[in-house]
C-alpha cells in the first residue's frame, strides 16, 4: 500500500474530517498517531488497524513538543504531518469581542505553523510531507467566520513560504476543502431539507465525506505527489455557482 512502513500525525483527528483523514491513512498502509485535548469517543480504526491516540493541546509549545518526542520514541521516524486541527463557531465581527476572534487565528494559523516547525526535525530526516487543511473560506468573503477565513488565507500562503523554505527535504501542500458532512453539519446548514439545499448549490450534487478528503489528503502525502509542493488543490466539488446567475433575468428557460 500507498503508506506501508510509514507514520503519519493527524492534528484533531479524533473525529469529523481528521478521523476521516486517519482512517485512509490506516488503509493505505500507515501508523497513525492522532492527537487532541480529549480521546474520541470511540476508536479511529480502519482496514484491522487502530490509531494511536496522544493527548495533547496544541495551544501549549510545551505540549506540542512533548507530542513529537512520544512520536519519535514510540516509532523514530514521522513521513507525513495533516494539520487538521481548527474551525470556528458562526461568529459576526461586530458581535463579539477581539479576544475571542484572536483565538480562531490562534487555532487556524498559528497552531499549525507551531506543530509543522516542531516536527520538521523528523519530517527533515524522513523527506517527508505536510498537509494543512484549507478552506474556501481563505478564498472568498467569509461573513460570520471572518477571522477563521482571514487565518486560511495565511495558512495557504504560510504553507506557500514553507514549501520553498524547506525545499528539497520536505514537500509542504495545503488542501482546500469546500463543505464536508460531519457530525456536526447541522450547526451549520440545519436539518436534513438544510443539507440537502446546501447540497444542491454544489455542482457535484453533495457535500464532501470525510473520506473525500483524507483519500487526497493520503495521495499528497505519498510518493504520487512527489513533485508536488507548494500547491493548492480545491476539493470543493466544482466550487460554487456565481450568485447572479440565478439573480439575472437573461438567457433562462421560459
Amino acid at each position: 500500500m500507498e503508506m506501508d512502513g510509514r507514520v503519519a500525525v493527524v492534528t484533531g483527528g479524533t473525529r469529523g474530517v481528521g478521523a476521516g483523514i486517519a482512517r485512509a491513512f490506516l488503509a493505505a498502509g500507515a501508523q497513525v498517531v492522532i492527537c487532541a485535548r480529549r480521546p474520541p469517543d470511540a476508536p479511529v480504526e480502519e482496514a484491522g488497524r487502530k490509531a494511536e491516540f496522544v493527548a495533547a493541546d496544541l495551544r501549549d509549545p510545551a505540549g506540542v513538543e512533548a507530542l513529537f518526542a512520544e512520536v519519535s520514541g514510540r516509532y523514530g521516524r514521522l513521513d507525513a504531518l495533516v494539520n487538521n486541527a481548527g474551525g470556528t463557531p458562526y461568529r459576526l465581527l461586530s458581535e463579539s469581542d477581539a479576544a475571542r476572534h484572536v483565538r480562531v487565528v490562534e487555532l487556524n494559523l498559528t497552531v499549525p505553523m507551531a506543530v509543522s516547525l516542531a516536527a520538521y526535525p523528523l519530517l527533515r530526516e524522513s523527506r517527508g510531507s505536510v498537509v494543512m487543511i484549507g478552506s474556501v473560506s481563505g478564498q472568498r468573503p467569509s461573513p460570520g467566520s471572518a477571522a477563521y477565513g482571514a487565518a486560511k488565507a495565511g495558512l495557504a500562503n504560510l504553507a506557500a513560504s514553507m514549501a520553498v523554505e524547506w525545499a528539497p527535504e520536505v514537500r509542504v501542500n495545503t488542501l482546500v476543502l469546500g463543505m464536508v458532512r460531519t457530525e456536526l453539519t447541522e450547526l451549520h446548514y440545519g436539518d436534513e431539507a438544510g443539507v440537502a439545499a446546501v447540497a444542491a448549490t454544489v455542482p457535484l450534487g453533495r457535500l464532501a465525506e470525510p473520506s473525500d478528503v483524507g483519500e487526497a489528503a493520503v495521495f499528497l502525502a505519498s510518493s504520487r505527489a512527489a513533485y508536488v509542493s507548494g500547491a493548492s488543490l480545491l476539493l470543493h466539488g466544482g466550487g460554487e455557482r456565481p450568485a447572479f446567475l440565478d439573480a439575472a433575468n437573461a438567457n433562462k428557460e421560459s
